[in-house]
């Protein structure tokens, strides 16, 4: 009876003497679990053989795989550190902290029971993207791109793309790590962008897995209008106003010209002026409005002087010629006009009138004829004093004329040879005495289109 007591004290004592006895601890924290990347969760662990030596297999049912896959001996009394290993399961859908067993299992198939708590996330979790508060009148603009959580990536590709700009880089993000950039950008890319806040997207790239994450960029309100003048030209003058938005707020603009009197009756705007007021002798043109980002407000005003000059200058020059008209004493006019002859001659009257201004004395008058034509035996009221055919000329003498006195001296020219063309007679030339001294005037030149007489007579 005693004997079969011990034999079951013994068996039931066995299992407990040759069960294994180990000491585990953690050493590692923050462990994360990614889901979609083909990458296990490292844990690390401190384990203390308290039984006796063997070698331990480690397993679980929670991932898809678990490292190390064979066994680690540790002897009796040893404390070994251990790095497993759990590879993700493409199945699972919980996200956020999850507790899982494992199982550390001796050689004599005895095994002990652990547990885990990892977290769970995927991919795009693990990143966080920005960039520092970025102003209108810049040049570069900061952004970053951080890991959250406790993992290592190698190979990353980031290609970032806002309103502002775009940009890609390759780098390693070690664990925890924050990597920032500093980028250039061109002012013409965003000058049309209003303040507020923008999407920043990076697409992530690494071991074969992509995913996009999005950020803020801040872009504050900066009021900035510049405004730039220049005048070119003197006589016709060009007056331009420019203001250019280089802000990201709608800017409300109010520009005013001031314009004399005289000036204004010259000058033309584009655009034309809101407001026009006159003061005094002065008139203000205003131009009111509202200037988007990155838009343009150009006014011109273009004063031309040259028509008022040319008015100036033909006026003095009138008052020259009248003042020069006022000192000639005798004022002669020459005119020419078809006459109707029978057959088919050419002939032409010629008409000289004479006005006196003032009081002459012995006064002579000559004019002479063209080639080719003969002189009519026909003459006007006032006869010539001579005919000189051989030199081609006609002379009338005059004794004295009155002032205002007007004499009107007349003859007719022929041919029997066609003129065609543009026919030109001399100038009559006058001689005469003024208070003891002999001077001269003369007519104008006078002119004749035979041709188009022709063709009205036809």
């Amino acid at each position: 009876m005693k004997k079969i007591l011990a034999l079951i004290l013994f068996i039931l004592i066995l299992p407990s003497i040759l069960a294994i006895n180990l000491k585990v601890e953690k050493t590692s924290s923050d462990e994360v679990l990614i889901m979609g990347l083909n990458k296990p969760v490292i844990i690390n662990l401190k384990i203390t053989n308290l039984g006796e030596k063997d070698n331990f297999m480690f397993y679980t049912f929670f991932g898809a795989g678990m490292y190390p896959k064979g066994t680690i001996f540790i002897n009796k009394g040893e404390t070994k550190d251990v790095e497993i290993g759990i590879y993700p399961r493409d199945d699972f859908e919980q996200r956020g902290y999850v507790t899982f067993d494992y199982f550390i299992k001796a050689q004599d198939g005895s095994q002990q029971e652990q547990s885990l708590t990892v977290k769970v996330i995927d991919l795009k979790d693990a990143f966080e993207v920005g960039a520092e508060e970025f102003n209108p009148g810049e040049n570069s603009i900061k952004v970053f791109l951080k890991n959250k959580v406790n993992f290592n990536f190698e190979n990353v590709r980031a290609e970032f793309s806002s309103p502002f700009f775009d940009f890609e880089e390759n780098f390693d993000l070690n664990a925890k790590e924050k990597k920032e950039f500093d980028i250039k950008v061109n002012k013409d890319d965003f000058k049309k962008l209003i303040a507020g806040f923008y999407t920043l997207n990076v697409k992530i790239t690494t071991d074969g897995k992509q995913t996009d994450v999005e950020g803020i960029i801040k872009f504050p309100e900066k009021n900035i209008l510049t405004t730039k003048e220049k005048k070119i030209g003197f006589i016709i003058t060009t007056e331009v106003i420019k203001k250019v938005n280089e802000g990201n707020v709608i800017s409300e603009s109010e520009t005013v010209m001031k314009k004399n009197i005289l000036s204004r009756l010259f000058t033309s705007f584009n655009p034309e002026p809101d407001i026009i007021e006159r003061k005094g002798f002065f008139v203000y043109y205003t131009w009111t409005g509202e200037i988007k980002p990155g838009e343009t407000l150009e006014i011109t005003a273009r004063t031309n002087w040259l028509f008022p000059l040319l008015a100036i200058f033909f006026i003095i020059t009138i008052v020259i010629l009248v003042k020069e008209f006022s000192k000639t004493d005798i004022s002669m006019r020459k005119k020419i006009s078809f006459v109707r002859a029978k057959g088919s001659e050419f002939a032409l009257k010629v008409s000289i009138f004479v006005n006196a201004r003032k009081y002459v004395e012995r006064v002579s008058i000559i004019d002479r004829l063209p080639q080719l034509v003969k002189i009519h035996e026909r003459f006007g009221a006032e006869l010539p004093k001579r005919v000189d055919e051989k030199n081609r000329k006609i002379e009338w003498s005059f004794e004295k004329l009155e002032a205002g006195e007007v004499r009107v001296l007349s003859y007719i020219i022929y041919s029997k040879i066609g003129v065609l063309g543009k026919f030109a007679l001399p100038s009559a030339i006058a001689t005469y005495e003024k208070d003891g001294q002999i001077k001269e005037s003369q007519s104008n030149r006078a002119f004749f289109i035979a041709e188009q007489r022709k063709e009205k007579e036809d």
